[in-house]
Parts: structure tokens; sequence; C-alpha cells
């Protein structure tokens, strides 16, 4: 490996392959080496935008290149498992953007995967990373803050095939698989292993074939309680609102920022080297590689969060 790990972003012209590209550019012991797409157009775009210095089509063009030694993955859901793990045989590191799998028995494969090989296998939990959760997990660690209940509001307006950016797209989103992984992962993180889990969904949409509204309830073995609001179908500001109400204080994250429960913020600044949750991810995903160590977030720390989803998944009748 040369002094700088070398990655690949795969899928780097949707909206979530820019974010880490952005952010892997503040990173020093990163360097983008490649960049994927869908068509070499599409590439080429996103190499130029970026001084990439090469820009391919697909993985498999990725993973017989020598001067890869990580592989970012921000493609559709339904890839992830099985790319994750054609990256880890192919001998290289990897960060796949959550969810891992939109399936238990696909995440449990890829927990195998990993646990088969030396290399580092991460997924996207952003929250763990964002600095308004980090400062609540460092209060959490201190025995400053316990949390007593966590509400959550995970609110979009989606009811057409399209992505972050609103450009339409060949697959489909999920409120549970996906949406609902950040706060299951999330809430573990912060209150500890979940003992206790119930979902309640509303109608199918009879395009897209998924519930548009859906309901969960999550309690840890430390007695807190989650309740989580999921839809797709909201009109107003878009994106996950998460109160923490706790026996010290009560916190409102909103993304990397932070607030008090009287909506004061709450300056989070220098609790990370930046305030960047992606960039912060990403570099975590840097050092657990140039260290040799088990990143935050790897697949193993968070295969408990898909099993929870696996079961609530058999509740809803799926």
């Amino acid at each position: 490996m040369s002094d700088r790990v070398r990655i690949a972003v795969v899928g780097a012209n949707g909206a979530f392959g820019m974010k880490h590209l952005d952010g892997l550019a503040d990173i020093e012991d990163a360097e983008v080496t490649v960049v994927s797409a869908t068509s070499q157009e599409k590439a080429d775009g996103v190499a130029a935008k970026y001084g990439v210095p090469n820009a391919v089509v697909g993985l498999d063009a990725v993973l017989e290149r020598d001067d890869v030694d990580a592989v970012i993955l921000a493609t559709p859901t339904g890839l992830h498992a099985s790319q994750t793990q054609a990256v880890l045989a192919a001998g290289k590191h990897v960060q796949v953007e959550i969810p891992l799998a939109d399936s238990l028995a696909e995440a449990e494969a890829t927990l195998a995967a990993a646990e088969a090989s030396d290399r580092v296998a991460m997924v996207g939990h952003t929250r763990r990373f964002n600095p308004s959760h980090q400062l609540v997990h460092n209060r959490i660690a201190a025995g400053e803050f316990n949390v007593q209940q966590m509400d959550v509001q995970t609110y979009f307006f989606r009811r057409t095939n399209t992505n972050a950016k609103g450009e339409p797209r060949s697959w489909t989103d999920h409120l549970l698989w996906h949406h609902a992984a950040h706060t299951v992962d999330l809430f573990a993180y912060q209150a500890g292993r979940i003992v206790q889990a119930n979902a309640i969904q509303g109608p199918i949409h009879p395009e897209l074939g998924i519930a548009m509204d859906m309901s969960i309830q999550l309690k840890s073995e430390t007695g807190a309680i989650c309740t989580l609001s999921l839809s797709f179908n909201n009109e107003g500001p878009f994106g996950t609102f998460f109160r923490y109400i706790g026996d010290t204080a009560t916190y409102v994250a909103r993304y990397d920022d932070l607030y008090t429960g009287n909506d004061e913020q709450i300056d989070v600044s220098k609790v990370a080297v930046s305030m960047n949750g992606i960039e912060l991810q990403d570099r975590e995903f840097v050092s657990a590689i140039r260290e040799g160590r088990e990143p935050n977030s790897s697949i193993r720390q968070v295969i408990d969060c898909y099993r929870v989803l696996g079961a609530l998944e058999e509740q809803l009748g799926r």
C-alpha cells in the first residue's frame, strides 16, 4: 500500500457518491484513484469535477485494478451485500453505504465473508459519526447522561421513485431496511442492546410496492425506549430529527447540529476535526485501514441492527 490509502468510489455519480468524494477531498491520508458509474459519460463527468485520474463503468472494472486498496460502495441497496462480498473476495477493504443488505440472510452472509477476511469491512451508519450524536455519546460514556427515551421522525416526500437529488432511479428505497436502520443502530449505540421491537405499517404503494408510512417501537436492555415515525408522504422539511430525553438533559439532533430541548443551539465544533458526518465516517474508514484495526461501524458491530430489522420484517408479514 502507498503512503495514502487509494480509494475507488463506486456509484460516484449518485447523491451519496458525491458526498463521499467531497469528504475524501479533505482527508490527507486518502487518495481517490478511480471513480465508477453506470455509464462512461457519467463516470467521466464525476472524474473531471473531482480531479480523479481514472473513470470506469461497474464494479468489476474497479476490482481488477492494482491501484485500489479500498472501495466505497454508494450503489443501489439491492447490490450492497453481493458487492461487499465481491470486494472482500478481491482482497480489498470495503465501506458500504447503509443498509448493509435488504434481508437478514444477505446481512448474515456478508458478515461471514467479513469474518473470513483480514480486510476492513465497514457500513455507513453515519449517525455514529455526526458531531451531534458524538457529543451525546461522549456524555453517555462519561456517565453524565443516560437516555430514557428517544423520539425520532424520519420524513420525506417521495411518492415517486427518485433519489436524494430528486432524480429518477431504477431501484426502490425502503423505510425499514434503509431509513429505520439508521435509528435502530443509533438507539442501540446510545442506549444498549435492543431487547424488544414492534412495528406497524400503512398501505403498500401500488407502484413502488413498499409501505409509505411506518411506526416502530424499541426497548433497550437499559430500559430506555424509542419511538420512530417514518413517512414518504410528509410535505415539509425532509430528513431525520432525533429528540433525546434523558435523566440530566434533553437534546435535539438535526444531522450534524445539536440543540437543547428549548431549541438553543449547542456548539459541537470541537467534538471532532470536522462538522461533516460523512467526512468523519470516511476518516474512520481510512484510519482503521492504516492502523490495521476494526472500525467503528464495522459489519460485526452493526449486525444486531439487521437482526432487529429482520425480526420486524417478520412482524410486518413481508
